[in-house]
């Protein structure tokens, strides 16, 4: 295999020169240039891409940092950050925390990712104070895809207005009992987006007039197994029980679906079931829910870092992502008896 020795010696140069008229910087005569070009290309020689990167200092690799890798909304975004960047020509560093375990399996840190990876992709999640430090430490581009990180910009719907915006549906076709399923009540895990997607919702209700009923707050961990368990707890609630239910996320509507349609309840004829996400089996359910497209977003976030790669100053910014509110066949006026 051809090497820069076996180029400098067929072009009567040193291996510095060759490596300087290669990578084509300056301090190299046009004549010298292209006679070292000529004679690499007649030896057949590829640069190597690791000695390439060590002598730029970039590694054109980017890092995405996620809590989880086989939930819907981050599988998404990985395949969307890696499309974008198999695109253009750079490699998808995965840093796994390991999930929400009490105490976490790894803590992030500057060593994780130091010299390893040009910029950084975070998918919305919880970060411990010291972990916060250290990102805003790094002297890299960063952006959040998802829920927000205090101090970093973000793409991502308004989830503040899509559990609100999905709330008012159900009032507004007459529901005045309306469930919860909340996205988590650990505090050990505590993202932004469920805190913030349960805003929406009471202030929906506290803006239509409605009393919010502590027993209809219900908790799963946006699963569709923790969906069905909830629903389970709610078959248990004296009656009247609500006539409709907000969920978090689309997974645990689909889990609330299966467990009400078990249990004999007619949906929407009986019960109204909504969710947030717009994931695919929502569609195929038939669930109404506020739609997003978390491998849009996270293409996004990865063009404004390779954006502020090149050079492009402030390329990084927060933006908010597109969302609709989507209306199929799990909602209906609540049933008159």
């Amino acid at each position: 295999m051809v090497g820069i020795d076996d180029v400098a010696a067929a072009a009567g140069v040193s291996t510095a020169t060759v490596s300087r008229a290669l990578r084509g910087l300056p301090r190299v005569s046009p004549a010298t240039r292209s006679r070292i070009l000529a004679t690499a290309k007649e030896l057949g020689y590829v640069p190597s891409s690791a000695a390439s990167r060590l002598a730029s200092g970039k590694t054109r690799t980017v890092g995405v940092l996620a809590p989880y890798v086989d939930r819907w909304f981050f599988g998404k975004a990985i395949a969307g950050v890696d499309h974008e960047l198999h695109a253009r020509g750079y490699n998808l560093s995965l840093f796994n925390l390991g999930g929400r375990s009490a105490p976490r399996e790894r803590l992030f840190s500057r060593a994780m990712v130091h010299k390893q990876i040009d910029a950084l992709l975070l998918l919305c999640m919880y970060l411990h104070p010291e972990e916060i430090e250290d990102l805003h430490a790094i002297e890299m581009p960063l952006v959040v895809v998802g829920g927000p990180v205090v101090g970093i910009a973000t793409v991502g719907i308004d989830d503040y207005r899509a559990a609100r915006a999905i709330t008012e549906h159900l009032i507004h076709l007459g529901h005045r009992h309306i469930a919860l399923l909340h996205g988590s009540d650990d505090l050990e895990l505590n993202f932004s987006v469920p805190k913030i997607r349960v805003e929406g919702f009471h202030d929906a209700v506290h803006a239509a007039g409605l009393e919010l009923d502590p027993d209809a707050g219900l908790f799963g961990n946006f699963t569709v197994a923790s969906g069905v368990e909830a629903m389970r707890r709610f078959m248990r609630l004296p009656e009247p029980r609500p006539t409709a239910m907000v969920c978090a996320s689309d997974e645990m509507a689909l889990g609330v679906l299966f467990e009400a349609r078990r249990q004999g309840l007619r949906v929407p004829e009986d019960f109204s079931v909504v969710g947030i996400d717009g994931h695919e089996m929502g569609a195929a359910a038939g669930l109404t829910t506020v739609w997003q497209d978390p491998m849009a977003q996270a293409r996004r976030g990865t063009q404004m870092l390779l954006a502020e790669l090149s050079g492009e100053d402030g390329a990084v910014r927060s933006e908010v992502a597109e969302q609709r509110l989507i209306v199929r066949e799990t909602t209906a006026p609540p049933p008159t008896f």
